[in-house]
């Protein structure tokens, strides 16, 4: 039938009505709220860039995530500061380096939350790349090992689940194997399988102090220019035993989050990362716009493009009001 038997308002004109046929519906649940942890006791380093986030130390990020926990966040993504780096990144895999020590402090104080490690050595590299570096650019082969002891010492230090973001060819294969041939059969790995090569990283870069020392991220990040590269990027990580595949960024990249969904039926996840975050922030402390408003209509197309469970420094702030 056409108007005027039917009219569409007629499911919009209460909360009540547009509650019950709201297609989407987002949830404390769906959402991981990323953290940064660093040496030291009693620091809390705000991020300029990225207000209401900071660098922690593990007593200080241990109550946060305490208090994260009571008020309905269930998962928080961990990257680490170091206190000193190397030209590889295998300092990450130090038994007592600084998300392993992170997860233990964590584990003790709300041993429910779920607690996931990101894996890469952007961080930890003199350089500020994800990889060892030979003969001037980023060796995929060699990387894979740094990242794969990573993987095992977060595991033996109680880290619930390990999400490479590296972007490395190969490497969910190889540390799936690397769990399992040290009795961690049961540790999921979620892979940034769609990472592109973004300019909507840098307030994240200045809070994790990760930015490359020179060039940049091109030769293993994706062009953002591609669509179909995605489909192979997520299909090789699942032949590989990816448990959950991650799209990053989110908010610029809805098509692509779309095109996996309806192509694989796998969890789904996507990061929405701190240049989009960083842009609300802007606009909110002008007055420009409703925040809150905002922060969960973004959200929310994030879930309606087909993630499962987002990534978001927005956490934190929306999950009181869901």
């Amino acid at each position: 039938m056409e108007y005027p038997q039917t009219r569409l308002r007629r499911l919009r004109q209460t909360p009540a009505i547009r509650d019950l046929v709201r297609e989407t519906k987002l949830s404390a649940e769906d959402l991981i709220m990323p953290l940064f942890v660093r040496h030291g006791r009693g620091i809390k380093n705000p991020v300029p860039s990225m207000p209401g986030n900071f660098q922690m130390s593990v007593d200080i990020l241990a109550l946060h995530c305490q208090d994260l926990y009571h008020r309905g966040v269930r998962a928080v993504l961990l990257f680490g500061i170091p206190e000193q780096k190397d030209e590889t990144g295998d300092i990450a895999s130090d038994p007592g380096g600084i998300v392993q020590q992170a997860v233990a402090a964590i584990k003790k104080v709300v041993p429910d939350l779920y607690v996931i490690a990101d894996i890469c050595n952007c961080g930890y590299t003199t350089h500020g790349h994800c990889g060892t570096i030979v003969d001037g650019v980023v060796d995929n082969d060699s990387t894979l090992v740094t990242l794969a002891r990573q993987s095992v010492s977060l595991a033996r230090a109680g880290v619930d689940m390990v999400a490479p973001s590296d972007m490395m060819d190969g490497r969910t294969g190889v540390i799936r194997k690397a769990l399992d041939d040290n009795d961690f059969p049961e540790l999921p790995v979620m892979t940034y399988s769609v990472k592109y090569a973004s300019a909507f990283y840098g307030p994240f870069r200045e809070a994790a102090e990760s930015t490359p020392g020179s060039g940049d991220r091109k030769g293993y990040q994706m062009d953002p220019a591609n669509r179909l590269e995605a489909l192979r990027e997520a299909r090789q990580d699942i032949a590989e035993g990816a448990d959950i595949i991650l799209v990053k960024p989110a908010l610029n990249y809805l098509d692509i989050i779309r095109d996996i969904k309806n192509n694989f039926n796998i969890p789904l996840a996507a990061y929405n990362v701190s240049g989009e975050f960083a842009m609300v922030k802007a606009a909110a402390t002008k007055g420009w716009i409703d925040e809150n408003q905002i922060v969960k209509e973004i959200l929310t197309s994030i879930k309606r493009a087909g993630a499962d469970i987002i990534i978001s420094y927005h956490t934190q702030d929306i999950i009181d009001s869901l």
